[in-house]
């Protein structure tokens, strides 16, 4: 990917490895003192954490959303002094300038304090399974049995400690099992196997005022002793912790299976409905100009011009849905751009924007807006190959009026299952509400009652990237960064959902006349 001119100033690459020269840093956000918003209990306070790169100081006076929406954390019921568990891994650059604005409270109030903590994180790629057991719990609820659950906590070099992983509740009982929990060995004690680590025990209460039952600490070291004498703690009035199981594994990246020959299949998916606009006007979002590409095409590119070089033979299949087709007029929503039924198969970037322009001259704009068959499309294809030897990624282009959100939800929970994943780029200027629900970062969404096994959706609003006409994407590599940004953890959450471990990266090439053999991913 090419480097943006506005970038040109600010990063040195490093001229051996053309890398960046930057560091993982782990962001731990609380909350002290809150203003009380609520009437009959106290907040249940979601803290926006947004982060400005110094390249985007002179944008910020022309473009207030050059300020990119960077994360969430949870929501916690009932409380003015919130620890948030979920963490921000941001890449620190070792001469660069990097902002983190805070978006919090009522302008000229005081509605609390925010405490920020940072810790660089080490290499390490371990991953700890444990589970856990407890006996003779004090019973702390009038009416019943207590609803037990613990809270672990990595110590700091300064003294204190930073909260990295919750258990569930065990409800109604005094004598929990707790399931198996997984925390990387980087957010337990990064790295340090001797560090300190405190574990807390709380009986859980609905409006959030969590009787505290007692506390013990151990260590990395201690624990990697597995089931054992030492891993037995006494924690309050004879009340017991017990380890039952202990195991490491290395984590394995996106890019160890990419090395190791996995590949992934990119298909396009284009909405073709009328809501869109008549594509002879120029206010249609499929308005062809001549001098320069749609809102369509722009997403298209950006996006595509990254995916493709994971797809080594570069051919992707390509439709369209919610236009009439000639001869005879039917409504389709699984149709080829190319018109080819038989080979949907399109040559690069450049493929299925030609495919892309010459069914706009063919089909009629028509509806309704239903993704449900495009993404039962790709999944039929993830199904038939699941050994890790293929992921599928489904990029769907839209103005985000959806018609068969029921049956949709019910193809992405199936589809959860599969290797694959489902990009959603909104253009236009429409309310985008249940794309946002499609996207499941907050409430992962369910089909009949049952939830999705993983997340799968990436949902991103193209307007967010282009300058105040709309003519221009502001920066097509930050674009397709955001876009991209959830492909490798779903990834990685299929394969070791599945327990696929990536293959051996084969050796460079090193035949008669070449001396050096590079793969481009």
């Amino acid at each position: 990917m090419d480097k943006p001119e506005d970038m040109s100033s600010v990063y040195e690459f490093d001229p051996i490895t053309g890398n960046i020269p930057a560091t993982k840093v782990e962001i731990t956000v609380s909350c002290r003192n809150l203003l009380d918003k609520d009437t009959f209990s106290k907040s249940d306070p979601c803290e926006y954490v947004f982060i400005l790169r110094s390249f985007d100081v002179l944008l910020l006076h022309i473009h207030l959303f050059s300020i990119l929406f960077f994360g969430r954390t949870e929501v916690i019921d009932n409380t003015l002094n919130p620890d948030f568990v979920r963490k921000y891994i941001l890449d620190y650059f070792f001469e660069e300038k990097q902002n983190l604005p805070i978006e919090k409270g009522i302008p000229g109030k005081k509605c609390g304090s925010i405490i920020l903590s940072a810790e660089e994180l080490s290499n390490c790629r371990d991953s700890a399974t444990m589970q856990f057991c407890a006996n003779k719990l004090d019973k702390k609820d009038f009416f019943g049995k207590s609803d037990p659950f613990m809270v672990f906590y990595r110590s700091n070099e300064d003294g204190t400690f930073t909260i990295c992983h919750k258990t569930e509740v065990v409800k109604n009982t005094l004598n929990p099992v707790w399931q198996s929990i997984t925390i990387p060995v980087r957010a337990l004690c990064n790295g340090d196997y001797d560090r300190t680590i405190k574990v807390e025990v709380y009986d859980w209460d609905r409006d959030g005022s969590h009787d505290f039952i007692g506390e013990f600490t151990t260590s990395y070291r201690e624990l990697a002793r597995g089931q054992s004498q030492f891993n037995i703690y006494e924690v309050s009035n004879a009340f017991i912790v017990t380890l039952l199981s202990f195991s490491v594994e290395s984590e394995s990246t996106f890019l160890d299976y990419i090395k190791g020959g996995t590949q992934i299949n990119f298909t396009v998916a284009i909405d073709f409905t009328a809501s869109n606009g008549n594509p002879s006007q120029s206010t249609s979002l499929h308005y062809m100009n001549p001098y320069q590409l749609n809102a369509y095409a722009m997403a298209l590119r950006a996006v595509g011009e990254i995916i493709q070089d994971y797809d080594s033979d570069k051919m992707f299949p390509a439709l369209g849905f919610g236009a009439k087709l000639p001869p005879d007029g039917r409504v389709s929503h699984e149709f080829p751009l190319n018109g080819n039924i038989e080979n949907p198969y399109c040559n690069g970037i450049e493929g299925i924007l030609e495919a892309y322009h010459q069914s706009l001259k063919t089909v009629q704009l028509y509806g309704p807006t239903n993704f449900a068959p495009v993404v039962n499309h790709v999944a039929r294809y993830a199904a038939a190959v699941q050994d890790g030897s293929q992921y599928f990624v489904l990029l769907i282009i839209t103005d985000g009026v959806i018609s068969d959100m029921a049956q949709t939800k019910e193809a992405i929970v199936n589809g959860a299952k599969l290797p694959m994943s489902i990009i959603i780029v909104g253009v236009g200027q429409a309310e985008f509400d249940a794309m946002v629900e499609l996207d499941g970062d907050d409430i992962r969404i369910s089909s009949r009652g049952k939830p999705a096994e993983r997340d799968i959706v990436q949902f991103v609003p193209f307007r967010d990237y282009m300058d105040r006409t709309g003519n221009h994407v502001l920066s097509m590599a930050r674009l397709a960064k955001d876009v991209l940004a959830e492909i490798p953890d779903q990834f990685i959450s299929y394969m070791k959902s599945r327990g696929i471990k990536p293959n051996p990266a084969p050796p460079p090439y090193t035949g008669p006349g070449n001396t050096h053999h590079h793969t481009q991913i």
